[in-house]
């Protein structure tokens, strides 16, 4: 018989994994809460449009990243290959341009066909802040904080470094494009294959190449601080200043870039050295040309996601599933009289379990498996008298009190 397995670049979450994932998750909302960003949910499906207009023709998401698909109605579908286009899409749509700024935070599956390594996925969750409406420096040195405060909550900061960089307006951003066209020109038959198509089409994406020979042309490229003009300048010195009095320490990276048209000014990441070659863990930047490339008004746009996955695998936790209490018939046709009582120590916030099956020997047995700290036994000395057998399996003392007496010593 044939045995169905999970198709190639998808895991299944079992407890232990899902515990990790929810700890990530749980303290990113936590924080998130704290510096007043409100949770939204976006579908995990989009017109296809919605992604392929701001990401570009050229994006590697695009061109062979995607799940693209046409529903019944002809209409071009894409599975979100990313957050941040859907909330702004949402945030439009919602008619929020009225009431900036709004701070959304989310979290869910992405989809992108790839390669599936240590930490990279084909259906992998991100969480995700944006802040939409502030175009201040301090809406940058907001995000960036926040993406901290998270990393900090998790206790793996000391494995992580913040790396920054600034990207210009759109005026010194086409300063650079042009010199950096013009240095490569030079290396054009050393170039990768995929780096000779971005050359023409966006040639700072070249800057995130991770072809080793690309590597050594772009080491010696031309500085995008060298092409920043004075507005940009002095805003890139204003957040290095807000994070310095954080005390957030960081490294200007001059190849940090983000190679879409709507990025501009900040660009950061959070990497680690722990996890291999996919060592960025939180990532993002300013996006002020999103919202009009969506039909949009001009709203400027900062914000970030961060692969769950990658920081599953830096979090240290052991999942705790330890069961208050079993209850345990002497035969099987007890069973149904167990049930009012579960019933009663679940109102109470007990983590019960009725072990239905077995001789006492084995109940007792998986009693032990689950970890479980009392039992509650009924039979028919137990229904005689109107009480309950009540044993504490940690030191294997017993006694027969009725359901209130056992809640008071279970909760305690």
């Amino acid at each position: 018989m044939e045995k169905f397995r999970t198709v190639r670049g998808v895991h299944d979450l079992l407890p232990h994994d899902l515990d990790k994932h929810m700890k990530v998750i749980n303290s990113a909302l936590e924080i998130s809460d704290k510096f007043n960003y409100s949770q939204i949910e976006i579908p995990i499906f989009e017109f296809s449009k919605v992604f392929t207009k701001p990401l570009g023709e050229s994006s590697d998401i695009v061109t062979k990243e995607n799940y693209i698909f046409k529903d019944r109605s002809n209409d071009e579908l894409m599975l979100r290959p990313e957050g941040t286009s859907g909330v702004v899409r949402a945030f439009l749509n919602s008619g929020l341009v009225q009431d900036i700024p709004q701070r959304f935070s989310y979290y869910g599956p992405m989809f992108r066909y790839e390669r599936p390594q240590k930490g990279r996925l084909r259906q992998f969750k991100q969480f995700g802040v944006e802040c939409l409406g502030l175009s201040s420096s301090m809406a940058d040195i907001e995000v960036i904080h926040l993406g901290n405060e998270f990393l900090n909550k998790l206790n793996i900061l000391e494995k992580i470094k913040l790396k920054i960089n600034t990207l210009g307006d759109f005026e010194s951003r086409k300063n650079y494009r042009n010199a950096l066209k013009s240095y490569l020109k030079d290396y054009q038959s050393t170039l990768s294959k995929e780096s000779l198509i971005r050359f023409s089409i966006n040639p700072l994406r070249i800057l995130d190449s991770k072809n080793e020979e690309d590597q050594k042309i772009i080491k010696n490229a031309p500085s995008i601080i060298e092409y920043l003009n004075k507005e940009s300048k002095t805003r890139f010195k204003n957040i290095c200043k807000g994070l310095d009095h954080l005390k957030i320490e960081y490294e200007i990276d001059k190849n940090l870039v983000r190679g879409l048209d709507y990025y501009c000014h900040t660009a950061f990441e959070f990497t680690t050295n722990e996890l291999g070659s996919q060592g960025t863990v939180l990532a993002g930047g300013r996006y002020d040309g999103l919202s009009k490339m969506l039909g949009g008004s001009d709203v400027p746009g900062v914000g970030w996601a961060a692969g769950i996955e990658r920081l599953a695998l830096l979090v240290q936790t052991e999942l705790v599933n330890k069961t208050d209490v079993v209850l345990i018939g002497q035969t099987e046709n007890f069973n149904y009289l167990l049930l009012p009582i579960m019933n009663k120590l679940i109102q109470q916030g007990i983590k019960t379990e009725i072990i239905y099956s077995g001789n006492l020997s084995k109940k007792f047995r998986r009693a032990n498996k689950i970890r479980a700290s009392y039992a509650i036994i009924l039979g028919e000395e137990e229904i005689q008298k109107k009480l309950l057998k009540f044993k504490d399996l940690t030191s294997g003392s017993e006694e027969l009190i009725d359901l209130q007496q056992a809640i008071k010593k279970i909760i305690i």
